[in-house]
């Protein structure tokens, strides 16, 4: 027979020391645990309360001889007692079921304390015989709602169902046994099986087992066995199992039948179930003394046993094991704690029986790996390494994976160290470091099967079980590149698949066509990444990709490929301009491509000033034919320049291509440059207030690359006319220059006719013989007045190759000029003082004769002029009456006097506005006669007197 181990899981808690309450003198006839109390039933009707350390809460007289039976409920505060009262009639009998509420005590004034009895029933009627009980069982359905179940010596069982408070209630029998021998008969055993809606009755005899569905009407009986045991030796599990113990064997009954049986020799004479485990007391006839064992029946282990007394009721109660004796004595055995237990086992080596005792009391994870921890250490340690991973592996999740790595990083254990990686894996506890690691086992062990199958598969949501970016690397580092494709795309890492492309396998093409397959979102992002290796190797591919993205082409395509209708915003060029930095040739493709396709984009200006920048500039790399000459300098073969074996044909053949390489860039300069001057033209009109480029940026480079053209063209357009002027005088293009001046000089024309006075100094101060211009400018300095002649004799006697001839005509000229202007001023000076002379008279004679008015008619009204009139000293005649109100001055002649009075104040408020005779003094021509002019009017030669001073 199988051999169980013992182990002292349990230990005694009360020492022997506990026992019922002297105050209880009679004998325990029953007990029921419950609500944190035990419950004792006495011979002589008294029912005691026990609290945790076994001391009497209270007593009371229950029935009046003896308490049979008793119950407390778990849901409700009720107790219920069966027993025997004083039999009142003889047609009665003396037992009755009592409910007790025990919240609600008797009145104070009784004299003893006592819970309030809610209800007593007779259990024996005329329909329902009376009997000997054999065995007691209340089941709460729905409180109020009860079920109380009472077996009797006859094979019968006595039903009683509904509120018993209030008494509403229905009673039926169940019919167990028919035999006449009531030994055989009688119900030793009860138990309720409830599992959802379905309430099942297991009913035990010593002639049978039965299991009544009460759901019925009338209940089914169903023989589960033709066997049963004897009373006390009958209890249920807590998966509702019936376990029924006899002298051979423990049995349990299941619904359908007998289950397994445990062969436990002895009579059991008391059967309990406590957190799994099965509790017996067996009385073992050789040595004539009782065995308590508590049995771990998934272990198979003995936790505990000892030698015990006579027992009389098995409870459980507060976490603990009680066993009443007959002498009234109390055992209470309780459960060890989890650590000691283990502990126990680990001393003893027995990990297997550790692992299954803490599964099996459903320990937390935690508590559970660290035991399986314990036995890999163990199995380690024997050098058992396969099934110490196969521990270690039902750590994970609780024990850190660095524990278990750093044990089987030796080489030789390699393949347990994968293992425990790729469960790592799988239950989705891996980082990157333990990705990193499994694929470097892989790559040593070159199993490739496997890498495929990790590397491919993925869980039911088509999710990796690892770190992309770490699987890439690693895969990546062991040139492994395939599968780092793979997983890159798969995963959508597109800066990895390209990198993978592009700077490892160098499939260009093959990545420029997985970019075309990306939205324009991604596209963009990559270009910016990876742009640069691909304008190298595909220029003309690459600027073809940036168009289609920047302009309507790429959108129409992704809008046909799709039905639904988005909108996108296209990137501006200027956002790819960096990766050209090496590859300027292709910019300027590119920038030309897009303009013309997009004629007014938002970065216009932008791109105008990035081509400006690069048709102007002196000087673009071009790196494919540096290195074609490169290689035409070395010999393939021997790995060597071919000058060390043909020195001068090698001398003759670089001599050539340097000579085609510099025909070849001056002809793309000036095509570069001229391409430049036709964007300045293009992009600033004449009908354009402003250029589509940046003026100021674009004159900068035109200086910087000495791009004469351009510079012309510019400062024209930004009226900058002596800027123009002195690039001809830099270049000392003599035409060009005065052609520019007769255009820009015209001041009919909007132009500035002081230019002729820098062409003037620029041949003064040229020091060479420049006659013919010199005439030329004087002919248009003369014909529009812009310099008096000492002026131009002035500046012209600074160049010494000048003669008097280049001067001769114009200054004949100027000299008839100015005598022709000398004698029209002296005829008016003779003419201005013959006015005067003539005014001054008449003055004089107005302050020194009198006047003689001989008007004969007013001249208002013309009539004949009479008394009272009024004579003006103008020699005009006035009635008095034709006056008016005013008669100081003539009305005649006071119009043109105001008139006069007006002019002379505006010019005297004039002469006290500076701003206005500075103005006019600079715009003037010749600023003299601004001067004489105001002195004319006598504005400022008018002063007040100063102050007077004292004597």
């Amino acid at each position: 027979m199988y051999q169980w181990r013992k182990f002292e899981f349990f230990e005694e808690k009360s020492a022997g020391k506990a026992s019922i309450p002297s105050e209880i003198s009679g004998n325990v006839r029953c007990c029921s645990s419950g609500r944190g109390r035990i419950a004792v039933g006495c011979d002589d009707g008294m029912v005691g309360l026990l609290d945790r350390g076994f001391k009497l809460s209270y007593a009371f007289q229950a029935h009046a001889a003896s308490v049979l039976f008793i119950q407390q409920l778990k849901q409700r505060n009720f107790l219920f007692t069966v027993g025997e009262d004083e039999q009142t009639t003889p047609q009665l009998s003396p037992i009755c079921l009592k409910v007790f509420d025990l919240d609600k005590m008797q009145p104070e004034g009784s004299s003893t304390t006592s819970p309030m009895c809610v209800q007593i029933l007779r259990i024996f009627t005329n329909q329902f015989p009376e009997a000997k009980i054999t065995s007691f069982l209340v089941l709460e359905e729905a409180p109020p709602i009860l079920l109380i179940t009472i077996g009797l010596d006859t094979g019968s069982i006595y039903c009683i169902k509904g509120d018993i408070a209030r008494e509403r209630i229905t009673r039926f029998a169940l019919l167990v046994e028919t035999v006449a021998d009531k030994s055989l008969a009688s119900i030793t055993g009860l138990g309720f099986r409830v599992d959802g809606r379905a309430l099942q009755l297991f009913a035990v005899t010593p002639a049978s087992v039965s299991l009544f569905s009460l759901n019925d009407q009338p209940p089914k009986r169903h023989t589960l066995d033709q066997i049963g045991c004897d009373s006390n030796a009958v209890t249920m599990s807590d998966r509702l199992d019936l376990i029924v113990g006899r002298p051979e064997a423990v049995y349990f009954y299941e619904i359908d039948g007998r289950g397994p049986c445990w062969a436990f020799d002895g009579e059991k004479k008391f059967l309990g179930w406590f957190r799994g485990y099965l509790l017996c007391v067996i009385a073992d006839q050789r040595s004539n003394r009782n065995m308590f064992n508590v049995y771990d029946l998934k272990n198979r282990l003995i936790a505990h046993s000892m030698v015990v007394g006579n027992v009389s009721h098995l409870l459980c109660e507060w976490g603990y094991i009680v066993l009443i004796m007959s002498d009234k004595k109390v055992l209470c055995i309780g459960e060890k704690d989890m650590e000691s237990k283990l502990d126990m086992l680990f001393k003893k080596n027995l990990y297997t029986v550790a692992i299954n005792l803490v599964q099996s009391q459903q320990a937390d994870a935690a508590a559970t790996a660290e035991v399986l921890r314990k036995y890999a250490d163990h199995l380690y340690g024997k050098q058992d390494y396969d099934e110490a991973m196969s521990q270690y592996i039902h750590t994970i999740g609780h024990l850190e994976p660095s524990y278990v790595i750093q044990k089987f990083l030796d080489a030789q254990r390699i393949h347990n160290l994968t293992n425990y990686l790729e469960k790592l894996h799988e239950r989705g506890f891996a980082s990157k470091d333990h990705t990193t690691l499994l694929l470097n086992c892989y790559t040593k062990l070159k199993d490739v099967e496997k890498l495929n199958k990790f590397i491919k598969d993925e869980d039911g949501r088509g999710e990796h079980k690892f770190d992309v970016e770490t699987a890439i690397r690693v895969c990546r580092a062991a040139g492994y590149h395939e599968h780092a494709l793979y997983v890159a795309r798969k995963a959508e890492r597109h800066e990895w698949y390209l990198k993978l492309l592009l700077e490892d396998l160098g499939s260009y093409d093959e990545a420029l066509l997985y970019i075309s397959s990306l939205e324009p979102d991604q596209v963009g992002i990559t270009v910016k990444e990876y742009g640069k290796i691909l304008i190298e190797h595909r220029p003309a591919e690459t600027v073809e990709l940036l168009i289609r993205l920047c302009t309507d082409d790429w959108e129409s395509t992704k809008k046909r490929m799709t039905s639904g209708m988005h909108l996108v915003m296209l990137p501006s060029p200027m956002d790819f301009v960096k990766i050209f930095v090496h590859n300027p040739k292709s910019l300027m493709e590119f920038l030309e491509k897009y303009i013309s396709k997009v004629g007014d984009s938002a970065a216009q200006v932008e791109i105008h000033n990035t081509l400006l920048e690069l048709y102007l500039s002196n000087d673009l790399s071009f790196p494919s034919i540096s290195q074609e000459i490169s290689n035409e300098n070395r010999d393939p073969k021997v790995g060597r320049h071919k000058g060390m074996t043909n020195g001068s044909m090698t001398e003759s053949r670089v001599k050539m291509n340097a000579e085609n390489k510099d025909l070849k860039k001056e002809k793309d300069h000036l095509e570069r440059q001229q391409k430049g001057l036709a964007l300045l033209k293009n992009a600033w009109t004449s009908d354009m207030e402003q250029p589509s480029y940046d003026a100021f940026l674009a004159v900068i480079l035109c200086q910087m690359n000495a791009f004469k053209d351009g510079l012309l063209f510019l400062y024209e357009k930004m009226e900058l006319y002596k800027e123009v002027i002195a690039c001809y005088m830099q270049n000392h293009d003599h035409e060009g220059l005065i052609a520019c001046c007769k255009k820009l000089g015209d001041s009919t024309q909007g132009g500035d006719p002081s230019l002729w006075v820098d062409v003037l100094n620029y041949f003064s101060e040229l020091g060479e013989d420049c006659s013919k211009e010199v005439k030329e400018v004087l002919t248009y300095i003369e014909r529009d007045d812009i310099l008096p002649p000492i002026v131009v004799l002035q500046t012209l006697s600074k160049n010494p190759c000048l003669t008097l001839s280049v001067v001769k005509d114009y200054i004949a000229r100027k000299l008839e000029q100015e005598s022709k202007l000398i004698e029209d001023d002296r005829k008016s000076i003779e003419k201005y003082q013959e006015d005067t002379a003539s005014m001054r008279k008449e003055i004089q004679d107005l302050r020194t004769n009198a006047r003689i008015f001989q008007l004969s008619k007013c001249t208002a009204c013309t009539f004949t002029l009479d008394l009272p009139a009024v004579h003006f000293m103008c020699m005009h005649s006035f009635h008095l009456r034709c006056l008016g109100d005013n008669e100081k001055e003539c009305p005649e002649c006071a119009p043109e006097y105001r008139s006069i009075l007006d002019t002379k104040r505006n010019l005297e408020l004039n002469a006290r506005d500076q701003n206005l005779f500075f103005q006019q003094l600079k715009n003037s021509k010749d600023g003299f006669s601004v001067i004489a002019d105001y002195f004319g009017k006598g504005i400022v030669s008018k002063t007040s007197p100063g102050p007077p001073q004292n004597p």
